[in-house]
């Protein structure tokens, strides 16, 4: 017989943890115990299933399910468990499947068998369900930060240059004077409303599924408001099957994600568009770009293009989900092993996309005098023409043919006097559009105060560092 390799599966190492005692007969394949484990990412959990594991084990001994002695020892054990996988000490093991049984065998390598009574009147199904809203409660947090930070460069940005004028495009034709800053400040409004999309998800993220055990509840008297209460939860799950198989919560996060994404594509397409040698609107930053293996000249928007590309990543995060969830019968089902990677993926890369949107949005430099030329073709007027004939009594339809044909006279070399008569400059353009959400100094400016007001009264404590515990628990 051939020598058993380390962390050969077909030994003992399944039944290492207890759950195979009884059962089986034999170990997993090896194959099998690799495909089949979820350690690699599911440790990130870490924390939070400590976390849970402390409530728990305070509930149980309140009810009198376990020994006083015994809740604090599993307690104290739990406390070093967590400091370990805190400072990245605590090393999780392949063969122990998920990081539900690494924290439980670390735990009873602490404190021998008294960590097996932590398990009872509860099981994995109920214990990942709480793990992942623990997780996402921080994280959701941690994305609005990450918004803020990205908003508010937003509102700087439309400060700094509120009295340069740029062109308008529909369909990628100049259309309108605009000012930049309300250009910029259309992306806020994209962005506030992702991060309000965020903050609304945390109502529904908002659930204690703990005592729902595997799917039919448990028979110990457990106090399911006591854990609730110690974890900040506002109220329990009200049906045990549905809270063990329910990712309602994260397909939401990864939707709130796709549009995110979204949004960032569409602000660094026109980074990219406006950084290009033919607009030349803006410098992006050397720190963001880089150049050509074969052409000295160039200088490349990579991390537009980058964040522009990452977008596709995570809408396939969420189709990932809703595929894997579209066709499951209740209860729980190993598929369900499946909502975490997606849901890692889309939290790292979009954290990492609004950190180097904000650092590159920063440091980019407009350029107002190429903006100003590029706006200062007096057919872009011609609406505000219109406008003038309309309020001499023409319908507009009447107006609006009458300059699309002054238009088609200069076009064929015909008439460019009268249409050049009285045409407005673009500043006078600009501050004609005097109304609620329109683009005049005075308005937009309304805007930059109401965005600043967003953000103060938005603003999540303890988010500077955005994104750290999704980072920590990676590796």
């Amino acid at each position: 017989m051939a020598a058993k390799r380390k962390g050969d599966a077909s030994g003992d190492s399944g039944k290492s943890s207890g759950i195979r005692k009884g059962r089986f007969k034999r170990g997993m394949d090896p194959l099998f115990a690799r495909f089949n484990a979820s350690i690699s990412f599911d440790k990130r959990l870490g924390l939070d299933d400590v976390r849970g594991s402390m409530a728990h084990v305070e509930m149980l001994a309140q009810q009198g399910i376990i020994s006083a002695e015994d809740a604090e020892a599993i307690k104290k054990g739990l406390t070093q468990i967590g400091m370990a996988i805190e400072t990245n000490r605590l090393e999780f093991r392949d063969d122990l499947e998920d990081v539900h049984i690494n924290v439980e065998e670390a735990l009873k390598a602490k404190i021998g068998e008294a960590a097996g009574k932590l398990h009872t009147a509860r099981s994995r199904n109920d214990q990942v369900a709480l793990d992942l809203r623990l997780y996402l409660l921080h994280e959701t947090l941690g994305v609005t930060g990450s918004l803020a930070q990205l908003m508010n460069c937003l509102v700087e940005k439309s400060s700094e240059h509120i009295d340069v004028i740029m062109p308008g495009y529909t369909h990628l034709q100049r259309a309108q004077p605009v000012r930049l800053s309300h250009h910029l400040m259309a992306y806020f409004q994209m962005f506030r409303r992702d991060s309000e999309r965020f903050m609304d998800s945390l109502a529904r993220i908002d659930e204690m599924p703990l005592g729902s055990a595997a799917l039919a509840g448990t028979t110990f008297p457990v106090d399911r408001r006591k854990v609730a209460e110690s974890l900040g939860f506002s109220k329990v799950s009200m049906n045990s099957m549905d809270a063990v198989s329910d990712r309602d919560f994260v397909a939401e996060f990864l939707f709130n994600s796709c549009l995110v994404m979204m949004h960032l594509s569409r602000l660094a397409e026109d980074l990219i568009i406006w950084s290009s040698s033919e607009f030349g609107f803006c410098t992006l930053p050397d720190e963001y770009c880089s150049g050509s293996s074969i052409m000295p000249q160039k200088k490349n928007p990579d991390a537009c293009e980058l964040i522009r590309g990452k977008t596709g990543r995570v809408y396939g995060d969420l189709v990932a989900l809703l595929t894997m969830l579209k066709g499951l019968p209740l209860t729980y089902n190993k598929d369900l092993q499946e909502d975490k990677e997606p849901l890692f993926d889309a939290l790292d890369t979009v954290n990492g996309c609004l950190t180097i949107m904000a650092r590159m949005l920063r440091s980019t430099e407009f350029q107002a005098k190429r903006m100003l030329a590029a706006v200062s073709d007096p057919w872009l007027a011609a609406t505000d023409l219109a406008d003038g004939l309309t309020r001499q009594g023409l319908t507009f339809r009447d107006a609006h043919a009458r300059i699309g044909a002054l238009i088609q006279g200069q076009s064929e070399g015909k008439g460019e006097k009268a249409a050049r008569e009285k045409v407005p400059t673009p500043e006078d353009m600009v501050e004609a559009r005097d109304h609620v959400g329109g683009t005049s100094r005075r308005r937009v400016l309304e805007q930059i105060r109401a965005a600043r007001a967003f953000l103060k009264k938005a603003r999540v404590p303890g988010t500077a560092n955005t994104g750290s515990r999704s980072k920590k628990r990676k590796d």
